[in-house]
């Protein structure tokens, strides 16, 4: 079904994308892989691409909130084989920059936007605790205040960017209440008793740094609290919507480019005298898989819409990330059967797919969460 989500802004803005990764990225996927991140240097030139233009103009961005733009760069780095190395300044627009926009004073923005804009600061963000994932009333990282600082002690783990990391949006308990308890302190870089852990060995999206975090005595000024002390959990429930929309776009980009890896494949691979494409088990697979990428792209679609529009619910966007993370487990677990023995082969872009697709499931608020707040909106009882 043709797609109308996009206009002619969005076509010409895919092409440079297209451009820029088959120049910037593909020729060095399999060293970053190797070494198990990417460099500075390719958030400096996706910011030249335009990746981080969410920023205001009067901090050096060009004030760009069209999450179509977002969503073209997530599906030409699916395309081309190499979504975990779009991971990262993914997670920076995507993910960070709405705290960075939404929640922070003008001292605050003219101290860190600029940077961000241009892609010399890196950010990250930090929930996930070594005892405490999707729950996170239940984060035990603390931050007490001391005259005219925060002194912050804890860990964190998972934390994507966290090697490469500049600024971190921490979540802190600064009271007792399992929601109103909860603040945002941006941790710096260089800060004392701030260290990080080994860079996660992962299954999966091996080119992404994924780090623990470790905090010890760290004295953060008050003047890195983003907005007020105690709001933290409604600024991150807040902004997880766009997250969630962020990996179902990723995921079913994925796995659209799965299927078209495989439909190559099964044309040119031949079993008893005939392409492998032409039997009919093959064929009523990839239709089964073709017909529901199709149906949910068009959700997702419809969901970027809403969210332009400011009215992306959290149930909505539950709702697409859990159902396009399994439907992606599901592609690309067909397409790597498809394949046959060179599915199981690293050389092939499908097998790396098969391992990266995995936490997607995961990451973000697992598919179980997912479904309770889902479950909850319908008000069962």
């Amino acid at each position: 079904m043709k797609r109308t989500l996009f206009e002619a802004e969005h076509d010409a803005y895919r092409e440079s994308v297209r451009t820029f990764l088959s120049k910037e990225v593909v020729p060095h996927y399999d060293k970053w892989e190797h070494t198990g991140i990417v460099p500075r240097e390719l958030f400096i030139k996706a910011a030249e691409l335009g990746t981080f233009a969410a920023v205001p103009e009067a901090y050096g961005g060009a004030g760009v909130t069209d999450f179509r733009y977002n969503a073209v760069w997530l599906e030409e780095a699916a395309r081309a084989g190499v979504a975990p190395a779009a991971l990262g300044p993914s997670l920076q627009s995507d993910v960070c920059m709405p705290y960075l926009v939404e929640f922070t004073d003008d001292e605050q923005k003219q101290r860190w936007l600029p940077g961000v804009a241009g892609g010399e600061i890196i950010t990250a963000i930090a929930m996930t605790e070594p005892g405490t994932g999707s729950d996170l009333s239940g984060i035990a990282t603390r931050a007490v205040r001391d005259g005219d600082d925060y002194v912050v002690n804890g860990s964190k783990t998972f934390i994507t960017n966290g090697i490469n990391a500049d600024l971190v949006i921490t979540a802190v308990r600064t009271g007792d209440h399992p929601h109103r308890g909860i603040s945002l302190l941006v941790i710096e870089r260089g800060m004392r008793g701030f260290e990080r852990g080994r860079n996660l060995d992962k299954l999966g999206m091996h080119v992404q740094d994924t780090a623990e975090l470790h905090f010890t005595d760290v004295r953060v000024p008050v003047s890195n609290l983003l907005g007020e002390e105690g709001t933290g959990f409604f600024g991150l429930t807040r902004n997880l919507p766009q997250e969630r929309l962020s990996l179902a776009v990723s995921a079913l980009a994925q796995a659209s480019a799965a299927l078209e890896w495989t439909l190559e494949h099964v044309r040119n691979r031949t079993a008893f005298g005939a392409p492998i494409g032409a039997l009919q088990a093959t064929r009523f697979r990839l239709a089964e898989l073709v017909t529901e990428v199709d149906i949910t792209q068009t959700y997702v679609d419809r969901c970027i819409v809403a969210h332009n529009d400011g009215d992306l619910s959290a149930v909505d966007a539950a709702k697409a990330k859990w159902w396009s993370t399994e439907l992606q487990g599901r592609v690309v677990d067909a397409c790597v059967q498809l394949h046959g023995g060179y599915g199981y082969m690293l050389e092939y872009p499908i097998a790396r797919a098969y391992a990266d697709a995995r936490v997607s499931r995961i990451y973000g608020g697992a598919t179980e969460i997912m479904k309770e707040i889902v479950g909850r909106s319908l008000q069962m009882g």
